[in-house]
C-alpha cells in the first residue's frame, strides 16, 4: 500500500481499534488459481506482547482454501470510512479533488482448522461478538447454543476456520493532514453538513486529530463504527 508519510498510521493501539471497528473485511491471497479474494468477519486477539492473530471462518467449497493449505501469505484489508473531497470546501481551492479514507492492511500465514469442536468454537466466539449487542436491545429466544446437534454438526463439516498470525501490519489514514488547519475545518464542517454515514465517520477522524494537534495530546483511537462491531 502506498502510504506517504503524512498519512502513515503506526500506533498498534489505533491499528487495533480500526481493524475491531472494520471487523468486515477482505482475504486476499495468491495461488495457483490465480489471485483471490473472500469477504469475511474477522476476530481480532492482542497477545501480552502486541502480537496479534485473527482468526475466520469459509466455506469448504470456497477454492481460497486451496490457498490456504498450502501457507500462501494472505493480506487481510480492512476498509474504514472514506469520502470524496472537492476543493470548493478548502480555504485554498487551487488543487484537485481527492479522496479522504482509512486502510489498514495485515500480512500472515494462515493455519487451516478443520476439526469440528474446533470450528464450532469459532463461529460460538464470532455470534458471540456480533450477536451479543444486539440481544439487549431487539431481545428474542434465538441462541447458537441452544441449537440441536444434529443440526448444528452437519453444517459444521462444510465450514473451515482460518487462524493468521499477524506478522506485518500498515495503517493509511489518509485526512488531508498536508491541508492547512482552515482547510480541514472546511472539510470537517461540509462533511457534517452532508451527513452520510461515511462523511460523519470521516469527520470524525479528522476533528480527533486536530484536536490532538492542538492540545499536544494523544489522539483518541475511538473509530466510527459503520458496521456491526
Amino acid at each position: 500500500m502506498y502510504t506517504p508519510p503524512a498519512y502513515a498510521e503506526a500506533d498498534p493501539a489505533a491499528l487495533h481499534a480500526g481493524m475491531r471497528a472494520w471487523s468486515f473485511a477482505t482475504l486476499v491471497t495468491a495461488g495457483a488459481g490465480g489471485v483471490q479474494a473472500t469477504h469475511l468477519p474477522f476476530l481480532l486477539d492482542v497477545q501480552a506482547d502486541g502480537s496479534s492473530l485473527l482468526t475466520t471462518h469459509l466455506a469448504q467449497k470456497n477454492p481460497q482454501l486451496d490457498d490456504l493449505r498450502a501457507g500462501a501469505e494472505a493480506l487481510v484489508v480492512f476498509q474504514g470510512p472514506h469520502a470524496f473531497v472537492t476543493p470548493r470546501w478548502y480555504a485554498r481551492q487551487g488543487t484537485f479533488p481527492t479522496w479522504n479514507y482509512t486502510a489498514i492492511h495485515a500480512r500472515g500465514r494462515p493455519r487451516v482448522i478443520e476439526e469440528r469442536g474446533a470450528v464450532q468454537a469459532v463461529l460460538r466466539r464470532t455470534v458471540a461478538q456480533y450477536e451479543t449487542p444486539l440481544r439487549a436491545q431487539f431481545g428474542g429466544d434465538w441462541d447458537f447454543d441452544t441449537m440441536a446437534l444434529d443440526f448444528v454438526a452437519p453444517r459444521l463439516d462444510m465450514i473451515a476456520a482460518v487462524e493468521i498470525p499477524v506478522h506485518a501490519l500498515e495503517g493509511k489514514f489518509k485526512l488531508n493532514q498536508d491541508r492547512s488547519e482552515a482547510d480541514r475545518l472546511g472539510v470537517i464542517a461540509a462533511l457534517e453538513r452532508l451527513g452520510d454515514a461515511q462523511g460523519l465517520a470521516v469527520a470524525g477522524l479528522m476533528r480527533a486529530q486536530l484536536d490532538a494537534a492542538r492540545t499536544g495530546a494523544e489522539r483518541s483511537i475511538h473509530m466510527p463504527v459503520l458496521q456491526a462491531p
